[in-house]
């Protein structure tokens, strides 16, 4: 099984090509926090290549700049080339299947003019007020805990 789930803010604005055959591809690259600090007391970054193709590439460069948290789930791939010196390099990046918008629009002052954010950009509605005078409260479910 090969799957990476990512959550990082991008560190250069996509870029945005079309292939010979008219395919959309974005090559990105997002910085992404390690869980543990460092011996200075902060938190180290991993700075991960991506390429999306067709609709996620074009989701990426109409709505994402650099400094942009994103969430990305996809494959790592690894490719080698000749370059013009005829030395072989080799590249390893994540493959994009799936792009989620990470912030609201009120967390970096983006408008998304000319489409309707994601769900995911959007605020959950409020828990309903509960009765607790009894001392017990109910514990609300998340959404991927309900059974339909």
């Amino acid at each position: 099984m090969n799957k990476a789930i990512l959550v990082g803010r991008l560190t250069r604005d996509p870029e945005l090509r079309t292939t010979a055959s008219g395919v959309s591809v974005c090559s990105f690259s997002i910085a992404v926090n390690r869980r543990f600090k460092n011996a200075e007391g902060g938190y180290d970054a991993d700075f991960i290549s991506c390429v999306a193709w067709r609709q996620q590439a074009e989701l990426l460069a109409k709505y994402f700049a650099k400094g942009r948290m994103v969430g990305i789930v996809g494959s790592i791939q690894t490719r080698n080339y000749d370059n013009k010196d005829g030395q072989k390099v080799y590249v390893t990046e994540v493959s994009v299947d799936e792009v989620h918008f990470v912030e609201s629009r009120s967390q970096t002052g983006d408008s998304f003019q000319g489409s309707a954010p994601s769900a995911a950009a959007q605020t959950a509605p409020e828990m309903p007020a509960f009765d607790t005078s009894d001392g017990f409260a109910p514990m609300p479910a998340a959404d991927d805990d309900l059974p339909f």
